[in-house]
């Protein structure tokens, strides 16, 4: 009989780690957490020093009653759960539902489900670290506070079904900041001039971007401004002024973190957030290999370090060795300058075996696991190579007394680049095919002046929206997931392509909650927040502290909320349509979608139809009336009345106006109106 038992959280992870142990160990899976706060009540004591009341989560009792029963076969008990807070939390929880006081019990945690990680993590075991347990502790409790004091609130002033999470508030909050800056953004007139140059001798000409006088660089406003330097160039003599060869090196990028494995995975992969994490956990937890059995594949992937262990620095040393020349060998890499809270009992995301390539687990691993295995296996083998070096040359043409100039590069040794490129790692600068000296005679073959105009800031992607959580620090890089995925399920937010729209309903709640709840989604006080939890993580600030002194405010904000709630509540919209069942006038009510038209009479009555919204403006295509609608994703657009026949639709709101300059209609953007010609780009001031 087994004399002691491993519990770990994942069942997948059983039989691996069965496998390294032998016949003296028994391994059993908690399957995440056994107990957690009642989902009927706030579940904390706030009259009692905010004491948690904690439950054997529903459907969960058979499994406890099973773990019960191998705990008292067994002579001593190993806590096997994640290494992270959220893990010690479940020892912790397992060592009180399985009343683990009555046998010797240790914390183990290993970074990666391998043989000697494990059989490692045997020789080194410590007890549960409650600053840990009370780090995670204070983070669950924060997070019930707001979800069960404020998504009443919501299911007041909306409708039911809504919810507020204190790091989903704040993302929501980021992406409407975004959505009003691309909204009020208005456009700005610029132009570039190239001269494009001939070089005696050589075959093809050069491109030469202007760069400004003798005096310095010049911003090109307007297409008088151009006129006038190409009336003043045109003759001129065109001459090489000077030109400076240098050489650059480009760093080779860390290894992934939880955040920027997200990112990459979203531009290189089209990967969600979540379905990233899915597939991560499985290559950690084990992939079944022909001839090795179940293998975990990658360290663990919830981790904002960079850091690479000793036995890892080697293996990927002695593989770059092997199979590429000693030039190609890096230093090892520093840590990532700048980061705040990093857990660094944990590594970066890397293969547990660079041995390993994706060519040998082609046929083994599923398209997506071997796509996302691929892109960490290259990613951290790149991290250990040399730099990669470039020639520049940079070229300034003098004509008249203006200044145009040319920017070339070329790869010296490409290092890490022969293993991995990213959108970073393109080069914008061109490259010369020819030579060119202070002494090539230049002559002007023609000029290409173009109109620009400046363009607002690009929706909130997946990868971006992790981007700006870390580095605001919101949030820690297991929830960056589970935000995002719930501000959509909400719908709150509409996925469309890559980017992120917020939905109506998505506006209404931010309001809300910015209205009435400004410190919850204030984004310093929220990032703030996550520092204080580090130091109950550092054991220098105590978890009931913080709860202390959130508690208080967030109450008296709710009660103000309330009582206010009458005040500001929508009421239902009457409309001019009459009930086709009923006869009753229609009301305005919102769904998922938007808006659409309901009988008061509900629930005598349940007859509804969809909301058109008139907007007072005349089809640009038509004539006929212009509306409102609702994508099936919830995003607000403007289509005409006379659909299918008339198929005029634009996201941006018509202003019923024609451009005098071109006569295309123009469109509402803030204070202003933009004619949506590009070639065009007028704009004025918007009529009051």
């Amino acid at each position: 009989m087994a004399k002691y038992l491993v519990i770990v959280e994942s069942p997948a992870k059983v039989k691996t780690i069965k496998k390294f142990l032998g016949a003296n160990y028994e391994v059993a899976a908690s399957q995440g957490h056994v107990r957690d706060l009642p989902k009927s009540s706030l579940g904390i004591d706030v009259d009692n020093d905010y004491e948690p009341k904690y439950i054997t989560i529903r459907g969960k009792g058979d499994l406890v009653a099973s773990l019960r029963k191998e705990v008292k076969k067994a002579e001593k008990i190993y806590l096997a759960t994640d290494p992270d807070r959220e893990g010690e939390a479940i020892s912790w929880h397992l060592y009180h539902t399985l009343k683990l006081s009555e046998k010797p019990t240790y914390r183990i945690t290993f970074n990666e489900i391998t043989k000697n990680a494990v059989k490692e993590s045997l020789k080194n075991p410590r007890e549960i670290d409650m600053d840990l347990v009370d780090s995670q502790q204070t983070r669950r409790i924060l997070d019930r506070m707001v979800g069960y004091r404020i998504s009443p609130v919501l299911w007041a002033k909306v409708k039911r079904g809504l919810s507020a999470g204190r790091v989903q508030s704040v993302a929501l909050r980021i992406i409407c900041d975004r959505e009003k800056e691309i909204d009020d953004f208005i456009p700005e007139e610029y132009w570039s001039l190239d001269a494009i140059i001939n070089v005696e001798g050589e075959k093809k000409p050069i491109i030469a971007k202007y760069y400004g006088n003798t005096n310095g660089k010049c911003e090109l406003k307007n297409g008088k401004q151009v006129e006038e330097i190409v009336k003043s160039v045109e003759k001129a003599k065109f001459s090489v002024k000077d030109i400076v060869v240098g050489e650059r090196t480009r760093k080779a990028p860390l290894p992934f973190t939880t955040s920027t494995l997200q990112q990459e995975a979203s531009k290189v992969l089209n990967f969600s957030t979540s379905k990233t994490m899915r597939l991560a956990q499985e290559l950690y937890e084990g992939v079944t290999l022909k001839g090795e059995g179940t293998v975990g594949l990658i360290s663990y992937l919830r981790t904002d370090s960079t850091r690479v262990s000793d036995e890892a620095e080697k293996m990927a040393a002695q593989y770059i060795g092997a199979n590429f020349s000693e030039k190609y060998q890096g230093n090892k890499q520093p840590e990532a300058s700048g980061k705040k809270k990093i857990q660094d009992a944990h590594e970066a995301i890397r293969p547990t075996d660079i041995n390993r390539t994706p060519a040998m687990l082609k046929d083994q691993l599923s398209r997506d696991l071997l796509r996302l295995y691929t892109l960490i296996w290259k990613r951290f083998l790149a991290s250990r190579m040399a730099p990669a070096k470039y020639e520049t040359t940079n070229v300034k043409i003098q004509a008249g007394e203006h200044i145009f100039t040319l920017s070339a590069s070329r790869v010296l040794f490409d290092g890490f680049m022969n293993v991995y490129t990213s959108d970073d790692d393109k080069e914008e600068d061109g490259v010369l095919t020819g030579s060119i000296s202070k002494d090539s005679v230049l002559k002007l073959d023609k000029f290409d002046p173009k109109q620009h105009f400046t363009q607002p800031p690009a929706h909130f992607t997946e990868a971006s929206l992790v981007k700006t959580l870390e580095e605001k620090g919101i949030g820690r890089p297991s929830t960056y997931a589970p935000t995002i995925s719930t501000i959509i399920s909400r719908r709150y937010v509409a996925k469309e392509g890559k980017n992120l729209f917020v939905t109506e309903l998505g506006h209404a709640v931010n309001g809300i909650m910015i209205d009435a709840f400004s410190t919850i989604v204030d984004i310093n006080f929220t990032a703030n927040l996550e520092t204080l939890l580090d130091g109950v993580e550092n054991g220098e600030v105590k978890w009931k502290t913080i709860v202390t002194n959130f508690y208080p405010d967030l109450d008296d904000a709710v009660k103000l909320a309330e009582q206010d709630l009458d005040k500001i509540k929508i009421e239902d919209e009457v409309s001019d349509e009459v009930c086709d069942s009923c006869g009753r006038q229609m009301v305005v009510k919102y769904g998922p979608h938007g808006k659409f038209l309901a009988c008061p009479g509900f629930p005598e009555c349940r007859f509804t139809k969809p909301y058109l919204e008139k907007i007072g403006v005349a089809c640009p295509t038509c004539g006929k009336d212009l509306l409102m609608r609702m994508s099936k994703k919830g995003r607000r657009y403007y289509g005409c009345i006379g659909y299918p026949d008339c198929e005029f639709v634009s996201w941006d709101k018509p202003s019923g106006h024609s451009c005098p300059k071109c006569g295309t209609y123009m469109v509402a953007k803030g204070s202003r109106e933009l004619c949506t010609n590009k070639e065009c780009g007028y704009s004025s001031k918007a009529e009051k």
